[in-house]
């Protein structure tokens, strides 16, 4: 029994940023989890999923992308490809064999563009309030004018969130994500099973979007499950039931 927590291993990349990282070993598939925009590896999801892979004998792998948590590096800095790119890494060198990514809110997003370029690795994707292309839908098609002209004249805005801090917005974000809009197309070429979860009572990201995703999948095996009283978080108790057995039921 541990009485603290170990702390996290350093994967340091090409351009010298090093990812804070958990690994845990056992069998494939293992599960990676991807987490969302400003949140970090240790919330309760991350967690969650990590006790019950530990408990169930599979691998499994959390980190923070830069600018999260115990990562280096500044988070107005960041951007989709970066920290897609920064996932690809971490499943290329943490893990073996098939992989089961988890993602939430943006870590679903990360989690279909890294399904789309390394397919024969992923035996399955389960997102979480799947926030595909936010930086345009979300984030710049609601600031008024005036906030855009101050994004455009400052580079950097702070924007007040629900949870907390407060969200830091560079132009580059909004800018760079275009290269990674997936919404747009007409198909998303990503045919393992796929479960997705949305919350209808999202006051983020709308379970539309999570319902779009569904439909653009090549996939035949695919459920999207909808939590009539769930919210962004998906956090509560019955969530993390849901989604572990969801988790559970992928890696049959």
């Amino acid at each position: 029994m541990r009485i603290f927590p170990s702390p996290p291993g350093q994967l340091t990349l090409a351009d010298g940023t090093t990812l804070a990282y958990h690994r845990s070993p056992g069998a494939t598939p293992g599960v990676v989890f991807l987490g969302g925009f400003t949140s970090d590896m240790t919330g309760i999801k991350a967690t969650t999923l990590e006790r019950w892979c530990q408990g169930h004998g599979h691998a499994f792998v959390r980190f923070d992308y830069s600018g999260h948590g115990a990562s280096s590096g500044q988070f107005a800095d960041g951007t989709i490809g970066c920290w897609a790119d920064q996932a690809l890494t971490v499943l290329d060198q943490l893990t073996e064999g098939p992989q089961i990514l988890v993602g939430s809110s943006m870590g679903a997003w990360i989690m279909l563009l890294i399904a789309l370029k390394r397919p024969e690795r992923i035996a399955g994707l389960l997102g979480l309030a799947c926030a595909a292309d936010f930086t345009e839908y979300l984030l710049w098609e609601r600031l008024d004018e005036s906030l855009r002209e101050r994004l455009r004249r400052e580079r950097v805005i702070s924007l007040p969130s629900l949870y907390g801090e407060p969200y830091i917005i560079a132009m580059n974000l909004i800018k760079e994500a275009a290269h990674h809009r997936l919404l747009d197309r007409t198909e998303l070429p990503i045919s393992c099973p796929v479960r997705l979860i949305h919350g209808m009572g999202d006051a983020d990201v709308p379970w539309q979007t999570s319902l779009r995703v569904a439909e653009k999948l090549n996939s035949s095996d695919v459920r999207l499950i909808l939590v009539k009283d769930g919210e962004h978080t998906l956090s509560r108790e019955k969530d993390l039931r849901l989604l572990t057995r969801l988790l559970g039921e992928l890696l049959e």
